[in-house]
């Protein structure tokens, strides 16, 4: 059961734009196609197909691959216009190894994404070439595999499920949990970071917003039911380069996931097939693997504490041109709430950032206004100085 989300996953820089923000009414409008990065941006010479949203996540899988931050090849904080500019060799050297690692997949692997920039890098700015012989004779780390495989004699997933549901008070308290509103911390993580209030509505089915109140002005996220946004101040260098964005892919199936386990009564409707892998242990405790998989390239793993029943983490991924972007939310301090267990804090973790949420207050079942879950509007003020 999840209360939050990444709230502005692209947020990396410190200089910020302020934005007020306000709800628009609920109302139906037509569906419209998703801004690129090729007609947003300027000079993008590769991955300009690409919805913002996504096109900026890649930059955070690519930060994740080398261990770089956005700096380190396009200069410094100081604007959009900055990073637009081709005064960067390892830009250049960027668009060059997109292609070649294109190209390989293509020849080699029948298309099939075999290699990213990861599968050399591994978080260091130049592939090795020197085996690691300390590392030869040392237990070797331990990997999850992204996908996992059906365990013979295992528990089946409806059958963790029960348990799941059980240990959060029976199904039918579960079942009967429609909304709540919440408020909480959010602690991000680096030098310097402060707790920041904020607020979440959600409501059933897979409708929620979650505000958190910066010094700088709100960031919202919302899921209406069917489309997403991320909306609030701009950063003048990395960052949201729009006041609202629309999320696409990846990104608004990990939204509409997370919401989906705020009301665990229909986790079984979360993915259309599931298995379940080998019992494993997490942080000295014994979990239950249990993997779900949808249309596409869904996919999310989920670990049950094999004592208790209750949900310890969720790790979903988000298949993209360059590699799969992982996202990690670990959820502890269950607490009673009206008959059904609540987790209290959680932590969610992806390739650019962490943030900590730990509820204050929560009431269930209360009225919410639909424009609560509309699409956020923006009205820009004038740019603050860095």
């Amino acid at each position: 059961m999840n209360f939050g989300s990444r709230l502005i996953p692209l947020f990396i820089g410190t200089t910020l734009l302020c934005f007020p923000i306000r709800f628009a009414q609920a109302q139906t409008a037509p569906e419209q196609q998703p801004l690129t990065a090729g007609v947003f941006f300027k000079n993008v010479k590769v991955l300009g197909n690409l919805p913002v949203n996504e096109f900026m996540t890649t930059m955070g899988f690519f930060s994740a691959s080398l261990g770089y931050s956005c700096e380190n090849c396009h200069g410094a904080d100081s604007g959009w216009e900055n990073y637009a500019a081709d005064n960067q060799l390892k830009k250049q050297t960027a668009r060059r190894m997109i292609l070649m690692m294109t190209a390989m997949n293509k020849t080699y692997f029948g298309g099939r994404q075999a290699l990213t920039c990861y599968t050399c890098h591994r978080g260091g700015d130049e592939p090795r070439i020197t085996p690691n012989l300390a590392a030869l004779y040392s237990p070797p780390p331990e990997e999850p595999k992204d996908v996992v495989q059906q365990a013979q004699g295992s528990a089946s997933a409806d059958q963790i499920f029960d348990k799941y549901l059980l240990a959060l008070g029976g199904s039918q308290r579960v079942a009967n949990l429609t909304s709540f509103f919440a408020t909480a911390t959010v602690l991000g993580y680096g030098v310097g970071a402060e707790k920041q209030s904020a607020e979440i509505y959600s409501e059933a089915p897979l409708r929620r917003t979650v505000i958190v109140h910066s010094p700088v002005g709100d960031n919202v996220t919302t899921l209406d039911g069917n489309s997403g946004w991320i909306a609030g101040p701009q950063i003048a260098g990395p960052g949201i380069p729009v006041p609202v964005l629309a999320l696409t892919g990846g990104d608004l199936d990990g939204l509409k996931l997370e919401a989906n386990l705020s009301f665990p009564n229909t986790i079984r409707q979360a993915f259309h097939q599931w298995r379940v892998g080998a019992q494993t242990e997490m942080d000295d405790r014994q979990v239950q693997v249990v993997q779900g998989s949808g249309p596409g390239a869904a996919l999310a793993t989920l670990y049950f504490d094999a004592d208790s029943g209750l949900l310890s983490r969720v790790v979903r991924y988000a298949d993209s041109f360059v590699g799969r972007f992982p996202t990690q939310i670990d959820f502890s301090d269950y607490r009673e709430v009206s008959g059904v267990k609540i987790p209290f804090r959680w932590t969610v973790v992806w390739l650019d950032g962490q943030e900590t949420f730990e509820l204050t207050k929560i009431d269930v079942n209360v009225p919410i206004i639909k424009s609560r879950f509309a699409k956020p509007t923006v009205s820009p003020l004038p740019v603050l100085a860095p």
